[in-house]
C-alpha cells in the first residue's frame, strides 16, 4: 500500500478510503471520507468495522471546513472508541501542520481513486492516490 505524500487533500478529495497505521503500536484503521452531495465544506467519516472492505463501513463523524467533529448520538461508533480517538487525533494533527505526524502514522491510500473510487491500476496514479482524469480535476 502506497504512503500518500499529501494525506489532508486526499482525504478531502470526495471519496477517499485510507489506512492509518500507528508507528508506535502498530495499530492500524480504515476509514471512508465521503463528501456530501450539496455542501461543499462538508464531508462525512465512517471506519471499517466488518469484513468487507468496500461496505462494512459504520459512521464516525464529519468534517466541516476542515474541523472535524463527532458524529454524537447518530455515529456508530462512541467518541472513546480507538478508532474514534485515532482519527480525532489524526486529524488535530494533520489541520496543525506537525512536522513528527509523519514519523507517528502511516497513511495509505486503498488502491482507489481518492476522488471518484475506481481502482488505480497505473503506477503514477497509485503512487499519487488519484487516477489520471481526476487528478486534473483537484
Amino acid at each position: 500500500m502506497p504512503t500518500l505524500p499529501n494525506p489532508a487533500r486526499f482525504a478531502l478529495a470526495g471519496n477517499a478510503r485510507f489506512t492509518l497505521v500507528s508507528q508506535v503500536t502498530q495499530t492500524r484503521f480504515t476509514y471512508k471520507v465521503k463528501a456530501s452531495e450539496d455542501n461543499a465544506t462538508m464531508h462525512f467519516v465512517s471506519v471499517l468495522t466488518g469484513p468487507d472492505n468496500w461496505s462494512n463501513y459504520s459512521y464516525l463523524g464529519f468534517i466541516r471546513r476542515g474541523v472535524y467533529f463527532h458524529g454524537g448520538q447518530k455515529a456508530r461508533i462512541g467518541k472513546e472508541a480507538p478508532s474514534a480517538k485515532a482519527f480525532d487525533w489524526f486529524w488535530r494533527h494533520l489541520m496543525a501542520g506537525k512536522d513528527t505526524l509523519s514519523s507517528l502514522v502511516e497513511v495509505h491510500h486503498c488502491g482507489a481513486c481518492g476522488r471518484c473510487g475506481r481502482p488505480l491500476t497505473v503506477p503514477e496514479s497509485i503512487e499519487s492516490g488519484y487516477g489520471p482524469e481526476c487528478r486534473g480535476k483537484l
